[in-house]
């Protein structure tokens, strides 16, 4: 029994409304806490996927830290429960202001530190500290609005939390993020849950409370709201502060589109950099070593018609096209901001030899796994120009599975090339690639290319540390490959030759890891980077 029957008619003769109305407002007021509550959790793990990496990693350290703080505020709370009207009040702007302003110091924290796993854990333990310290101060506060058994008020409020955290749940990702940003969004969801805890306890319970805690919580909620507010106005600063701070001062493009964050630095051939979701995606100082042993070593034979999953920014696309016996290109890349952003940026465009301008290429907006499950064409190359394996969203364009699908739309002697990672710095996503593809019925060819530049302080990924100095392929067709070799027809190339592949089919041998099982769906193998 949490309270007697005598303190629940105490408490509903001193109440400034009707118990039911009373009652109906405390309800209120938890389904708007229990939003909040769920759009901080979200936020939180949204936010370590982000910066950190490794979201099932991640989401599991802030659930479970949060669950754990959850009991520990509930059995502080009982301390409180003499005088629940003003700590409840009390808590709730305490929760408001660490929520609200939550993503802003993680963001900090990485921007400037390099380092937010620590503010995650501390967030997560406060702000599941003040969760839990809500519902038995709730608990109380509802006993003394309105006659009711202790099974009563329980389901009436436990319905009310649940409710909330739905609404919460689907406001975080279709309402909140596509229309205010992660910043913004939390700093708005502080702002409401200040007003409501405040308006609860100065209102409804303002006669339960001394005139020394009728000021202290006004104090505090203004406080609280002009911190809020004050962050509100001055958060398009910070971002910018924040993201010169991480990708350096020559940020041109920065956009959060709806599948990640796409930052664009630099204006020429030497300065060049795109970064998806943080991640280095793209450097002009070493991009077309990459992408000539991509594209070209698929190309010996039959080339007539390519398909390139990924590669919105039209590099690969670049190469291909050199062949003028090419008589059609399709790009399928999942990011419509990348492939704008490929036609339309005069340095990009530039880069990519303006390779969306060539009739012979046409896109498609689409899941690559999904747009494979439905294509009905044949192609003599498919080129994999994927994120790395290793990143968690992605690792089903990794699986056998999906290596399955890519063996259905290849002519009986096609080709596909697979951008594998890096077989020094990551020899088991490496080895998995190529097992991967095996277990599809491919016979594979795996090679690895030298000589990157980029991986000084000025080329860093902002998420996974220096770049590693190679990368991996895995070559791929029904039957064997054959030696790694060039066309006859090829384009004078850069710096890719011959004897770079015979190089580089003896470079991937060595770094070898052979006879590790292959990554599906069902069990994913990649660790993810961080």
């Amino acid at each position: 029994m949490i309270d007697q029957q005598t303190p629940v008619r105490r408490g509903a003769a001193r109440l400034p409304v009707r118990p039911r109305t009373g009652r109906f407002l405390v309800l209120a007021v938890v389904f708007v806490c229990a939003a909040c509550g769920l759009v901080y959790e979200l936020e939180l793990v949204a936010l370590a996927s982000y910066l950190i990496g490794d979201s099932v990693t991640q989401a599991s350290v802030v659930l479970s830290v949060m669950v754990f703080a959850m009991g520990i505020g509930s059995l502080l709370a009982k301390r409180l429960r003499c005088r629940a009207a003003v700590g409840f009040g009390l808590i709730e702007a305490a929760l408001a202001l660490t929520g609200g302003t939550s993503a802003l110091v993680l963001h900090a924290s990485f921007a400037w530190l390099g380092e937010s796993r620590h503010a995650l854990v501390c967030f997560s333990l406060a702000i599941g500290i003040l969760i839990g310290a809500e519902i038995p101060l709730l608990m109380t506060l509802i006993q003394r609005v309105d006659r009711q058994d202790a099974g009563g008020a329980v389901a009436d409020l436990f319905a009310a939390d649940y409710v909330g955290a739905l609404v919460g749940g689907l406001a975080f990702p279709f309402l909140l993020l596509p229309v205010m940003g992660q910043l913004t969004g939390a700093l708005f969801t502080g702002g409401v849950n200040a007003v409501a805890g405040g308006a609860l306890v100065l209102w409804v319970f303002r006669r339960d409370l001394r005139a020394s805690e009728r000021r202290l919580l006004i104090v505090v909620n203004a406080v609280v709201i002009a911190l809020l507010a004050t962050a509100t106005v001055l958060v398009d600063d910070f971002e910018r502060a924040a993201r010169r701070a991480v990708y350096g001062a020559e940020v041109r493009v920065a956009e959060r589109t709806g599948v990640q964050e796409v930052v664009l630095t630099g204006t020429g051939r030497g300065s060049l950099d795109l970064y998806l979701d943080g991640r280095l995606r793209v450097s002009s100082r070493d991009e077309y070593r990459f992408h000539e042993a991509l594209v070209h070593p698929a190309m010996k034979g039959t080339h007539r018609r390519v398909l390139i999953l990924g590669g919105g920014d039209g590099l690969a696309a670049r190469e291909v096209l050199r062949y003028p016996d090419v008589t059609s290109v399709v790009v399928v890349e999942l990011d419509p901001a990348v492939t704008r952003l490929a036609r339309t940026d005069p340095a990009l465009s530039r880069l990519n030899g303006h390779a969306y301008e060539d009739p012979r290429l046409s896109t498609a907006t689409a899941d690559a796994f999904t747009w494979l499950r439905a294509a009905r064409g044949r192609f003599d190359v498919v080129i994999s120009d994927l994120p790395d394996p290793g990143i968690t969203a992605g690792s089903k364009l990794y699986a056998a599975e999906f290596y399955g699908l890519v063996a259905g739309v290849l002519e009986p002697g096609g080709r596909l090339v697979v951008h594998a990672g890096s077989p020094a710095g990551r020899p088991e996503t490496f080895w998995t690639v190529d097992a991967s593809v095996r277990a599809s019925g491919l016979r594979t060819r795996p090679y690895r290319v030298r000589g990157r530049l980029t991986g000084s302080a000025a080329g860093q990924d902002r998420r996974a540390g220096a770049v590693p100095r190679d990368w991996g392929f895995v070559l791929a067709a029904r039957h064997a490959p054959g030696p790694l070799g060039l066309d006859p027809r090829a384009p004078e190339l850069a710096t890719l030759g011959e004897r770079d592949l015979r190089v580089a089919r003896h470079g991937a041998e060595r770094a070898g890891e052979r006879g590790v099982p292959p990554s599906t769906l069902v069990h994913p193998r990649y660790r993810e980077e961080r």
